[in-house]
């Protein structure tokens, strides 16, 4: 069994248990982009339309989840933000319906809905980032920039990596659990990929928050745990049995984990 150790709110660390480190080249410099907007109220919609382009992405605006659908199809975009509250089917939905189309597309809500079920129920819907009402424009304009980032730096990774019974090939975004290819949202992948990169080293719960999402991050880090389950559930495993990602809480954590 290989091993990762995952972290918790206190100062944990990860180990991740593989067959070599793989070095991965810095973030390559973001190009213009075509950012979805999926917003039916029209000041904000036209407000950030022209925000995004004043910072020279393509905007792609859609009022209805028909348009979206539309957009998604036609358009193929970089990256979308989501409103939840649509005149013609719920936004939840609409993720979900865009990620079948675009397993890669990263997607943010954007949304008044603040409660923490909410949040877990929009991120379990395979949204990369959740963003309440009212925000900032400079903070969401960071979180699109990060996450276009995130998905650009995939480009230039080794193509394949070997750890166990997993296979991760990293340019073509795909995963196989013992020859049998799982699909995982953006985030869960982006997670993976980075415990199977760092071979037998521990790693804080900050710096996967830093690496994975952004050096910058704005969010809560219950992001973190909800991917971590997330990606548990699609390598087929079940709570109480065992994991190759384990939780290891505090600093004096075992340090030898070997894969047998």
């Amino acid at each position: 069994m290989v091993r990762a150790h995952a972290v918790d709110q206190r100062v944990s660390r990860v180990r991740v248990a593989i067959s070599e480190p793989s070095s991965v080249e810095p973030y390559p410099a973001l190009v213009s982009a075509r950012v979805l907007l999926v917003e039916d109220d029209e000041l904000l919609g036209g407000s950030l339309v022209r925000a995004l382009a004043a910072t020279d992405y393509e905007p792609l605006w859609a009022r209805t989840v028909a348009a979206a659908l539309g957009q998604v199809a036609a358009a193929r975009p970089d990256l979308a933000l989501v409103d939840l509250g649509l005149p013609d089917g719920e936004g939840i939905d609409l993720v979900r319906a865009l990620l079948q189309a675009e397993p890669a597309l990263p997607v943010i809500i954007l949304t008044a809905r603040s409660e923490e079920a909410d949040v877990v129920v929009g991120l379990h819907a395979g949204a990369v980032d959740y963003v309440t009402k009212p925000f900032r424009l400079a903070e969401l304009l960071a979180r699109v920039r990060a996450h276009l980032r995130t998905s650009a730096a995939r480009v230039d990774e080794p193509d394949v990596r070997v750890v166990g019974d997993l296979r991760v090939a990293t340019a073509a975004h795909r995963v196989w659990v013992s020859e049998r290819e799982i699909l995982l949202r953006p985030k869960e992948y982006d997670l993976l990929a980075r415990l199977v990169a760092d071979a037998g080293r521990l790693i804080t719960r900050e710096q996967l928050l830093s690496d994975v999402w952004d050096e910058h991050w704005f969010g809560s880090s219950k992001t973190l745990d909800v991917h971590m389950a997330g990606l548990r559930r699609k390598l087929g495993e079940a709570p109480g049995q065992p994991s190759r990602i384990t939780v290891v809480r505090g600093v004096d954590a075992p340090m030898d984990v070997k894969a047998g």
